[in-house]
């Protein structure tokens, strides 16, 4: 009876077209791969959110670092410039002071009799024209060697006009120490009728008569320019020999023009000084 009714069953379920329920058609398996597919998507959202949290926050952090740094160096620049400035003042100010001081110095150093005094232009012009003095031989060095010319040259005074092309002039260092080694210098000038003239540095008194040391005294004595030749003159061949005088009578000229300029302008001073 159970199998009659068993296959009764079967041929009403063929009849009506039906089928057998598979497992895979279970509505609950269904349902579990689709919470996982779910869960997994929702994984993958998470971790492209997070990522994209994370460089959103790299990407701001950057930008904070960067504004610190450049207001960072901007305040530096600023303290670097402010400090330029204090620096700049100070510099100025230290300048101001060393020129005071040593304009102040550089009185003090002079002897009282530095008299008439060659300052500026005319300190520049001495100097100058000694430097051609001394190429052209016409250049006494030192104390003993000016006076020893000073005792042997003619006595200028006596003449109603003395020539300024051989007159001779005396110049002297006016920061000697003591004053006394020079003192009987412009006494001795002005018995023989000389002029002379003071300047306020012996260091470059004895660069510009080309000497290694300093000098206390020069004098220029004009009569002598270009009769001294130095032995590399004297010997060579005759063309070396005659660019050799072209040479010297140049330079000969250039210190005569520059010395009647100067002789002039140190003997007006000197009148002028004792009106």
């Amino acid at each position: 009876m159970a199998k009659d009714s068993v296959k009764d069953a079967s041929k009403k379920r063929k009849r009506d077209g039906s089928k057998s329920p598979s497992p895979l058609a279970d509505p609950s398996s269904s349902k579990v791969t689709k919470s996982k597919s779910d869960k997994k998507e929702k994984k993958d959202k998470s971790e492209k959110k997070e990522k994209k949290d994370k460089s959103e926050k790299k990407e701001k952090k950057e930008k904070k670092e960067k504004k610190e740094k450049k207001e960072k160096s901007e305040d530096v620049e600023a303290a670097d410039t402010s400090m330029a400035d204090v620096d700049g003042d100070v510099e100025d100010v230290k300048m101001e002071v060393d020129v005071e001081g040593d304009s102040a110095m550089l009185s003090a150093a002079l002897v009282a009799f530095a008299k008439p005094l060659a300052e500026g232009k005319l300190s520049k012009k001495v100097l100058k024209t000694t430097k051609k003095a001394a190429k052209t031989k016409a250049l006494k060095r030192g104390v003993k060697e000016v006076v020893k010319a000073l005792r042997k040259s003619p006595n200028y005074s006596t003449a109603s006009k003395p020539d300024p092309k051989t007159l001779p002039l005396l110049i002297l260092a006016a920061d000697i120490s003591p004053p006394d080694v020079i003192s009987h210098l412009p006494v001795l000038a002005e018995d023989h009728g000389i002029p002379y003239i003071f300047v306020t540095s012996r260091a470059e008194l004895g660069a510009a008569g080309a000497t290694k040391r300093p000098t206390s005294v020069v004098m220029i004595t004009p009569e002598s320019a270009g009769k001294k030749k130095s032995k590399k003159e004297k010997k060579g061949e005759d063309g070396e020999k005659d660019k050799g005088l072209e040479k010297i009578k140049e330079d000969e000229e250039e210190f005569r023009s520059s010395y009647k300029d100067l002789i002039k302008e140190v003997v007006g001073i000197t009148k002028a000084l004792e009106v």
